[in-house]
């Protein structure tokens, strides 16, 4: 049964990115029924941007079905939930009222949250609270901005709204703008609102935090492009100078905290924050662009975004795809203890090097194509008479290159520890390939992530449409011979084809040399030398923590260490050590300053409110009587 069910959410995957590929291309409609949901009724839509979201749900709902089943197909629970899960996601997009977009939403929220506590483990309950609460608390948000959109245009659909935007006061669209930000971001996870990601992601089952970190999170950027370039209209520049700092501090900060994690699948979790931050940081450069007049710059900064959002859809959900494949082999998701696994698990340590020199914007691959057209447009802030907008530009041009930088670092760490050298339990010495079901998933989801990289000049036509209908103006991107794309005008060109056949003419004139040289004899193999010794053990290698306590030290402002170091020498002589422990933990400014204060606030409310549920009956029947006397004196 349980297997049918993945089988119908693969299907269910493919309609959907059949009918978002062809709204991309400009098929529309609508569909209004008035019985199916109270308070407006069931309205739908399709348009050019609302394709796009439901092609990006619908693609990487299937790589992942198919991925469910073999890593949990004969799981009865969570199977429903997991169609549930998709065709919510499916329909967020299409919603083109206030009804149906809240239960659209909620049901997404919901499902999600099924899938995160099904499996009970131990921190699946707070992790499962957390998300609800953050997920409630941003829904707070958007349907206070929307029920006050509605009551200033006298509509509930979302046509309206941008019909009526011209006309509203610029401080009533800011303060309704400001709600939708707080709500979508939430969503999306950007720093400070990121809590709840790093605890779901890792506690979730691994095709459920592909399609969560894929696509969910994206549906906030979707919510925040439809109502920043649509319902609202034309905005301040402040709009974008906002987005352009949130997004530069959640990329710098996401990058941080996934550097120095040893969790292999809560490192992917910080990285989806980083990723959400250089969307931001293309949203925000196109809204500061539009209004500072340069419409051209705007769509190159916006299409870039869009770019990013399909390539870390893609490569995100094959690195999470990866990652369980690494838990359901050994049971752990800690790269202590972890090792050796490209040898035993050779197809899953081939997707996950993909996907990690896609993420880290390595060419030919298509986080370099994404990442290097948002330098491309953030660059041409030249054109900007403002010096003080001209500065947030050149501080998020910083971030973005930082995050770049320490991206490859984390992934070199993540794979490299997790992959490489020699196994650090036994549970990895042990380890066997992921099931063929598995294996296929990876394998389309990495065929994605070359596709998107190589074929650069098919994909950007059709997101550039997309953005156009956003923001109307002159492509600012062409393709040229060679498959060439050329930024506005002469400004730059790459071909990411050009580059994938200089790197294999590279390979192959060395081949070629060593051919020539006479290099084909018989190799010897020999113990790898180790200052003396000739046995190679697990001791011997770097670890995780090791590795990144170079960058602890470097960003300790941010970290805020706490070194700890345990010697027990032998009782005979403190010059032999019988045990030695080392502990580097790491916390966090936002923790810190924001959630820790919060949360013993909440704590110490608690405990005065505790006070008031003595377990008496009398005292509850006197605050009953007390509430009726005030309701009747207000009333």
């Amino acid at each position: 049964m349980a297997t049918a069910i993945y089988v119908v959410a693969t299907l269910l995957g493919a309609a959907g990115a059949a009918i978002g590929l062809a709204g991309m291309l400009g098929w529309a409609w609508t569909v209004d029924v008035a019985w199916v949901v109270p308070l407006g009724g069931l309205a739908l839509a399709l348009d050019r941007l609302a394709g796009l979201f439901v092609a990006l749900v619908g693609g990487a709902s299937i790589p992942a079905s198919i991925y469910a089943l073999g890593y949990a197909g004969r799981q009865r629970r969570g199977a429903v939930a997991w169609v549930t899960f998709i065709a919510s996601m499916l329909l967020v997009p299409l919603a083109s009222n206030t009804m149906t977009f809240a239960i659209a939403w909620e049901l997404m929220s919901l499902a999600s949250y099924v899938l995160l506590v099904r499996r009970r483990t131990i921190e699946s309950p707070q992790a499962g609270w957390v998300y609800a609460v953050m997920t409630h608390a941003g829904l707070a948000a958007l349907l206070s901005g929307m029920l006050l959109l509605g009551a200033w245009t006298g509509s509930d659909r979302f046509a309206d709204w941008a019909a009526a935007a011209p006309t509203l006061h610029a401080g009533t669209r800011s303060l309704v703008w400001t709600l939708f930000a707080l709500g979508f971001l939430a969503k999306a996870g950007v720093i400070p609102l990121h809590v709840w990601l790093p605890l779901a992601h890792p506690a979730a089952p691994s095709h459920v935090s592909a399609l969560m970190s894929g696509v969910m999170i994206k549906l906030g950027l979707y919510g925040l492009l439809r109502a920043s370039f649509d319902w609202l209209g034309a905005g301040p520049v402040w709009w974008g100078t906002t987005l352009l700092l949130i997004g530069a501090v959640a990329a710098v900060g996401g990058v941080l905290y996934a550097l120095v994690d040893r969790d292999l699948k809560r490192l992917l979790a910080y990285s989806s924050i980083e990723n959400v931050g250089i969307v931001v940081i293309g949203v925000g450069a196109a809204l500061a662009f539009r209004a500072a007049g340069a419409e051209a710059l705007a769509l190159l900064a916006l299409t870039a975004a869009l770019y990013h959002v399909v390539n870390h859809a893609a490569f995100k959900s094959l690195l999470f795809m990866a990652a369980g494949s690494v838990v359901h082999a050994t049971g752990t998701r800690d790269l202590e203890a972890l090792g050796g696994l490209a040898r035993r698990m050779p197809w899953t340590a081939a997707a996950f090097f993909v996907g990690s020199a896609a993420i880290a914007a390595l060419p030919p691959l298509n986080g370099f194509v994404s990442e290097w057209l948002t330098f491309q447009a953030l660059l041409q802030n030249v054109h900007l008479a403002d010096p003080g907008l001209n500065l947030v530009f050149t501080l998020a041009i910083a971030a973005l290159a930082l995050t770049g930088g320490l991206a490859v670092a984390c992934f070199v760490k993540a794979y490299g520890i997790g992959f490489l050298a020699l196994p650090r339990s036994t549970a990895a010495e042990s380890a066997e390939e992921a099931p063929v079901s598995m294996r296929a998933g990876m394998m389309l989801a990495g065929g994605a992530c070359v596709a998107l990289g190589l074929g650069a000049t098919v994909v950007v036509q059709p997101l550039l449409a997309v953005a156009a209908s956003l923001v109307p103006a002159a492509a600012p991107i062409t393709v040229g011979a060679g498959l060439t794309l050329y930024v506005s005008g002469g400004f730059a060109s790459v071909s990411t084809a050009a580059v994938a056949a200089a790197l294999a003419g590279a390979l192959a004139l060395v081949l070629g040399v060593l051919t020539v040289a006479g290099a084909r004899g018989r190799p010897r193999r020999y113990e790898t030398w180790g200052c003396g010794r000739l046995l190679q053990t697990s001791r011997m290698e770097y670890t995780a923590t090791a590795f990144a306590n170079p960058f602890t030290r470097v960003f300790d402002f941010f970290y805020r260490p706490v070194r700890r170091l345990e010697i027990e020498a032998h009782p005979e002589s403190r010059f032999f050590v019988r045990r030695m422990a080392y502990a580097n933990p790491t916390r966090f400014i936002v923790d810190d300053w924001l959630y820790g204060p919060v949360d013993r606030a909440l704590r110490a409310t608690a405990r005065r409110a505790a006070g008031l549920q003595s377990g008496s009956p009398n005292v509850y029947l006197a605050y009953v009587l007390a509430v009726l006397l005030l309701l009747l004196a207000v009333a």
